[in-house]
């Protein structure tokens, strides 16, 4: 630990009259210190004066084992590794933001919050985006002889959004995670004994540094970045080794109940400070966009001397009452937008040109680059997108190009390098396929070539990559090493088979010990009770993403009926198709292709076998208000916006963005904005939602 402060040194008080009542003196003392040190960075004390005090406190817990507690300073490192991670579900889902990456697409963000918020004046609250990782963390009352309190008690993980992994015990060994917060902190910042913080785990650069030091001298390979070794270090199975990595936590989110807390987002964020949470002090309460401008342009100058790596600036708008007026797309919510930040390039040579096979038969163009080190980390191979792309650049094997990190992650090349020596050796899409020598086509009005053989090794192994990844079938240790054994054993064909692995069949692989073949199993038993989009996201149809596969399950409600829709006559089976919301004539298409496919109902027909869910909620669509129209405005006494919209569209209506000639009805409920003035201009009728209620049926 660096120096706290120089001089005052802590002299011990030993006028306590029993251990019990010195003890909790002691928690007392080194908790305020660690918010000190850990959350404001203005210690009190030196090092030496800190330690004397932690040593007192173990002392006295040695000699009165009885009276150490959970949340105990001493106690945040300790016991033996655990076995696994067990899954939790997120009170909230965690979403992901959209992303800007200029000034033209933020401002276009912008104008779409005023208009569909109907409001002409809107605060934002802007955030530094923390390359790290997001994090839940829980607290609740103490016992009853100890209430007034609230102790933390669970850490989860972001997981795939919906469920995460709890990691409670590596959290523990984070200081800037309070273990306890006190009555007197909850009281001044009005935060009930039960809540939930939402933040971002990051490994600060010199611990990062430190880390890699060391990790030469023991002659191990060195991490490539920050977020890498504080994502092992979450994860890890020891909270020793965890807390060896000195991980920080910034507090961005306050949750109550599973909902956010607070009328606004930077009272909620002075909240979490005034509790005793880490909150990042560079932030800013804007105006308006313009001010939100200045702080992007402020901290990209300003990003290298800060103490951890960031990406961007998360902006959110501050009022929480349109949050629920501007709702959320099928991932992110519409009251924030992370805006990212240029990303980081290099320059090197294409030596080579070679092709990746996809799961769905697609051959990429993959550069093969000399090593060149971008953030931190060294790329060597580079996505080339499509032969148009190529073209478009003119690109050839030889040139020096520029590299950037998509998003300061995904490495593309993006221009020829203008000045440099030219390459000489143009590169031709293959007649056949690299991975298992079958046809390549190249369907007329597309770009891509596909390999047209259904037992392409390569094809089958990006559709288990696919089917097992987190936001499919979530299917924990089932990566690239173990794929490519099952592949190459031959002992998966399709992703059905997968359900038919054993614990003899894992252990003819490298690397794979009992244990690890049981977890394997476990984690493929628990994928059986996931929903049925889940199942129709992994079969790998052309086309139909996780939104959409969400519409085709809600719609049909069972995969029978899906299947049933899809292999029907060809006309009333697309009608049928692009009856369901989203979905047009090019996915109803790809959809009827895949299931007319016998191979591929053969698989579905295993996977049912195999105990997989077939059915769902199927949302049935009512006719009480079908042909009619709404807008919704303002805040309602009872239900958010989504709900509403989900309430209306059950009944047979439509919900609009804005209000027009042809709206029927606006549901106005408290600080309704603009779109109440238009209605009124044009005479719409304005309701309330009890008769909103009434009409769909409800009341």
């Amino acid at each position: 630990m660096e120096a706290r402060a120089a001089g005052n040194q802590y002299n011990p008080i030993m006028s306590a009259r029993t251990p019990e009542r010195r003890i909790e003196q002691l928690r007392d003392e080194i908790r305020r210190h660690e918010y000190l040190y850990y959350g404001l960075d203005a210690p009190e004390i030196s090092d030496a004066a800190f330690d004397a005090l932690m040593n007192e406190l173990k002392a006295l817990e040695r000699q009165h084992p009885e009276l150490v507690t959970p949340d105990s300073p001493t106690q945040r490192v300790g016991g033996k590794p655990r076995e696994g991670f067990v899954k939790v579900e997120h009170s909230l889902p965690m979403l992901s933001l959209d992303n800007a990456y200029n000034e033209q697409e933020l401002r276009s963000w912008e104008r779409r919050v005023h208009e569909l918020a109907g409001v002409s004046h809107v605060e934002y609250v802007c955030e530094l985006k923390l390359d790290g990782l997001s994090m839940a963390v829980r607290y609740a009352p103490e016992a009853v002889k100890e209430a007034g309190r609230s102790r933390f008690v669970l850490g989860i993980t972001r997981g795939d959004g919906s469920v995460g992994e709890e990691v409670t015990a590596n959290l523990r060994t984070v200081r800037s995670i309070p273990l306890l917060v006190p009555h007197a902190a909850l009281k001044q910042s009005g935060i009930p004994f039960e809540f939930e913080v939402r933040g971002e785990v990051v490994m600060p650069i010199a611990s990062f540094q430190h880390m890699n030091e060391e990790r030469e001298r023991q002659g191990l390979a060195r991490f490539a970045n920050p977020r890498n070794a504080a994502a092992g270090a979450v994860r890890v199975l020891d909270p020793n080794i965890t807390a060896l990595r000195r991980l920080d936590y910034y507090a961005y989110f306050l949750l109550v109940n599973g909902n956010y807390f607070g009328i606004a987002h930077w009272e909620a964020l002075n909240a979490l400070a005034a509790a005793g949470f880490k909150v990042n002090p560079s932030r800013c309460l804007a105006k308006n966009i313009d001010q939100v401008w200045d702080f992007i342009r402020e901290w990209e100058e300003k990003r290298e001397t800060l103490p951890y790596e960031i990406d961007g600036i998360v902006v959110k708008v501050n009022r929480l009452a349109l949050w629920n007026e501007l709702g959320f797309t099928g991932k992110a919510p519409r009251w924030a937008i992370a805006y990212k930040y240029a990303a980081r390039a290099g320059t090197t040579r294409i030596h080579d040109i070679r092709v990746q096979v996809g799961r769905t038969g697609k051959l990429t163009p993959v550069a093969e680059l000399e090593p060149v080190a971008i953030g931190g980390t060294t790329v060597a191979r580079a996505t080339l997108h499509n032969m148009d792309f190529l073209a478009n650049l003119g690109i050839k094997i030889g040139d020096t190009v520029k590299v950037e990190r998509g998003g300061d992650v995904i490495p593309k090349v993006v221009e020829v390098v203008a000045g440099k020596p030219r390459g000489t050796r143009e590169f031709h899409m293959p007649a056949a396929c690299p991975e298992c020598g079958g046809h390549v086509v190249k369907e007329e009005g597309e770009v891509d070539y596909r390999c047209v053989n259904a037992n392409c090794p390569a094809k089958l192994r990006e559709s288990i990559l696919h089917f097992a990844s987190r936001s499919v079938m979530n299917i924990e240790g089932m990566g690239d090493a173990l794929v490519n054994q099952l592949v190459d054993h031959r002992l998966v064909r399709n992703v059905a088979d997968i359900y038919a692995l054993t614990k003899p069949d894992l252990l003819k692989l490298e690397r794979m010990g009992d244990k690890s073949a049981q977890n394997v199993l476990d984690e493929i038993a628990n994928s059986r009770n996931l929903p049925l989009e889940r199942v129709i996201f992994g079969l790998g149809i052309r086309f139909v993403g996780e939104r959409t596969a969400e519409f085709l399950a809600r719609h049909f409600g069972s995969m029978d009926v899906l299947v049933q829709a899809a292999t029907g006559d060809e006309q009333a089976s697309l009608a049928q198709l692009q009856a369901v919301e989203e979905v047009g004539p090019r996915i109803a298409a790809s959809i009827r292709e895949f299931f007319a496919e016998p191979k591929n109902r053969e698989m579905i027909e295993r996977l049912r076998e195999a105990g997989l869910t077939f059915t769902g909620a199927k949302r049935q669509r009512g006719t009480r208000l079908a042909g009619q129209t709404f807008v919704l405005t303002g805040t309602l006494p009872h239900y958010t916006r989504e709900q509403m919209k989900q309430l209306i569209e059950r009944a047979g209506g439509k919900v609009a963005g804005s209000v027009s000639k042809k709206t029927d009805y606006v549901v106005a409920g408290a600080d309704a904005g603009s779109k109440l003035e238009k209605a009124r201009e044009l005479g719409v009728r304005v309701i309330g939602e009890a008769e909103a209620e009434k009409l769909a049926g409800v009341s």
